[in-house]
């Protein structure tokens, strides 16, 4: 995802992070005893995200009863009912968080039986699986209400069904050199900007299921792909969910590529990634700006790059959408006081002001991967590419009037999804 100085920029391309989820460990009484005390009434209300009040709108309600995936919370309620302590709790939204994940992946890449309004939806959309967890997680929040325990159990429940149902769990399982395999990590997001447009879907959260599990043939052998999705909100990331997820997977990788959505009608190869929030709001409606947080900030570089083969990237011919390797950033120059747009890279001494995408949250998963990856002293390719803006068909482009879907739309998405698989495939044969 990436920004730029101006709102029809910032709109353009982007990608995203929120209210903190940190892994904190369940508390001792509700580990040990497995007690779920009801809490009195007056505390029972529980409270609502941003995102999870765009639930109760339409579009939200056509894409889940269109995908079958309307009855993901429902099921979800009834076996948190059925939990009598803080373990059997985790155990529901651990199982339950699995599920929706594979089952969006499954439904992604053609397994499975079709929904009863499936030619509504074709197969390969992201939004069911964000949707559906934000079902569960409104689901969660109100059992936790009446529950009894404690808020950092809660806490803990949310984080665990958030890196279950995002696939973030299950990147360091299976694949590996132990197989004779070469192992590909691609992230993507979750839809964004979704008060200018609730339609939206994330072309990269489609790449991202489309690609789970797959093998990709390349000139140097098989290689297998694992993929998680990321949120879109800022407090995700400072809470460190990036780190978290990738720290199992990276050292046992051969390639990783970070993926979100930028420009319109482009790909870009990022070369270079900026240490700066730029302030762009997100999906829980939250802005921050300054310095990325991270641990060790004393030893934390304004600048990291990408070590994917870019030139070999943008040379290969893979598919409608130009490829450019783009090395354009914003900084203050050592020195200086004000912002300067330097196209061919950072100078020396500089402040990140921006990399070259952006200054929002796919610019800072490029840079805590990157940062990540030197901080661990690995030698494998890993960076950040921007897909194309996915664009609705003329005649459907109004919020207010248009569909939730359109056959421009559907392909248009099929076509970044299959030119980002051509692009792993040229990374891992050119790496």
């Amino acid at each position: 995802m990436r920004t730029t100085g101006n709102t029809a920029g910032r709109l353009g391309l982007v990608l995203l992070a929120s209210a903190a989820l940190v892994a904190v460990a369940p508390p001792p009484h509700a580990a040990a005893t497995g007690a779920v005390a009801a809490r009195p009434a007056s505390d029972a209300a529980p409270a609502v995200t941003v995102e999870e009040g765009r639930l109760d709108r339409d579009v939200p309600r056509r894409i889940l009863a269109d995908s079958g995936f309307d009855g993901v919370g429902p099921a979800f309620a009834t076996a948190l009912r059925g939990a009598g302590s803080y373990a059997q709790a985790e155990r529901a939204a651990v199982r339950h968080g699995e599920r929706l994940w594979q089952r969006a992946v499954d439904r992604a890449q053609g397994r499975g039986p079709a929904g009863p309004q499936e030619h509504a939806l074709s197969r390969d959309d992201d939004r069911p699986l964000y949707w559906a967890r934000l079902a569960m997680t409104r689901e969660l929040r109100a059992w936790h209400a009446e529950s009894g325990l404690s808020e950092a159990a809660g806490v803990r429940l949310l984080e665990r069904l958030e890196s279950t149902s995002r696939g973030q769990e299950s990147l360091a399982v299976g694949g590996g050199r132990d197989k004779g395999l070469k192992r590909i990590v691609v992230t993507g997001f979750d839809p964004f900007t979704l008060d200018r447009d609730i339609r939206i879907s994330n072309p990269s959260g489609a790449v991202a299921l489309a690609l789970d599990g797959t093998v990709i043939r390349t000139a140097d052998g098989p290689a297998r792909v694992e993929t998680a999705v990321f949120p879109v909100r800022w407090g995700d990331f400072a809470d460190g969910t990036v780190e978290r997820a990738l720290r199992r997977a990276l050292p046992r990788a051969d390639l990783f590529v970070t993926v979100s959505q930028g420009r319109v009608g482009r790909i870009d190869v990022e070369r270079y990634n900026g240490a700066w929030r730029g302030g762009f709001g997100d999906n829980e409606n939250v802005s921050q700006t300054g310095l990325v947080p991270v641990k060790d900030p004393a030893t934390q570089p304004q600048w990291t790059r990408t070590t994917l083969p870019y030139a070999g990237i943008v040379a290969a011919e893979t598919g409608r959408f130009p490829v450019y390797d783009n090395t354009s950033v914003t900084e203050i120059p050592a020195g200086g006081t004000a912002p300067v747009v330097r196209p061919d890279g950072p100078t020396p001494g500089s402040a990140a002001r921006a990399g070259g995408g952006g200054d929002y949250l796919s610019n800072e998963i490029a840079y805590r991967a990157t940062l990540l990856r030197d901080r661990l002293g690995l030698d494998i390719p890993g960076g950040h590419v921007h897909t194309p803006v996915l664009q609705f068909g003329p005649g459907n482009t109004d919020p207010a009037t248009g569909s939730v879907t359109d056959p421009v739309f559907v392909q248009n998405r099929l076509d970044i999804t299959e030119q980002l698989r051509a692009i792993v495939r040229v990374a891992a044969e050119e790496s």
